[in-house]
């Protein structure tokens, strides 16, 4: 099992570059964006501007659900058990594919046990214990970095291979 201050989840194969640009809107490189997680309003526009992020990256429907759900879940862990973070929306590149890539930030108290808090049915709170193991399966990268007493960092990336 992987303790607080390890890495937990699945590596992706492949070199990935972060130039800090992406897809191209208006003549411009989107530039990376950063919101604030602070309340259940700041959840809604952080779906609003992930979907967003799917459609400039040209992702199929389907992709945009997963990728919008899992950043709906993984905003709302920093919300409700981290009290509050940042997610960081990036658009990586590597050969023949673009991507977008999730970071979420806490200083909440960490997660003790990894392993446990990915498995279906574990919950430190009220809800069904489906939110982080879910969003590891809708993503094709996913890792989490904790410190206990310290926070949480989860960086999820899904590719569209073009």
């Amino acid at each position: 099992m992987k303790g607080p201050g390890e890495y937990g989840g699945t590596g992706g194969a492949g070199t990935t570059t972060l130039d800090g640009g992406g897809p191209e809107r208006a003549g411009d490189p989107a530039e990376p964006t950063v919101l604030t997680v602070r309340s259940e309003q700041d959840l809604l526009a952080i779906r609003h501007a992930v979907r967003d992020a799917t459609l400039a990256v040209g992702f199929s429907i389907v992709d945009q659900t997963r990728v919008v759900t899992a950043a709906s879940e993984l905003a709302r862990n920093a919300y409700v058990h981290g009290g509050g973070g940042t997610v960081r929306i990036e658009y990586p590149t590597r050969p023949g594919a673009v991507g977008l890539r999730l970071t979420v930030d806490d200083a909440g108290p960490g997660i003790a046990d990894i392993d446990a808090a990915l498995t279906d049915g574990y919950t430190t709170g009220a809800g069904l214990g489906h939110g982080l193991g879910g969003a590891q399966r809708l993503m094709d990268e996913f890792e989490i970095r904790t410190r206990e007493g310290g926070g949480t960092t989860v960086t999820a990336t899904r590719w569209a291979d073009r």
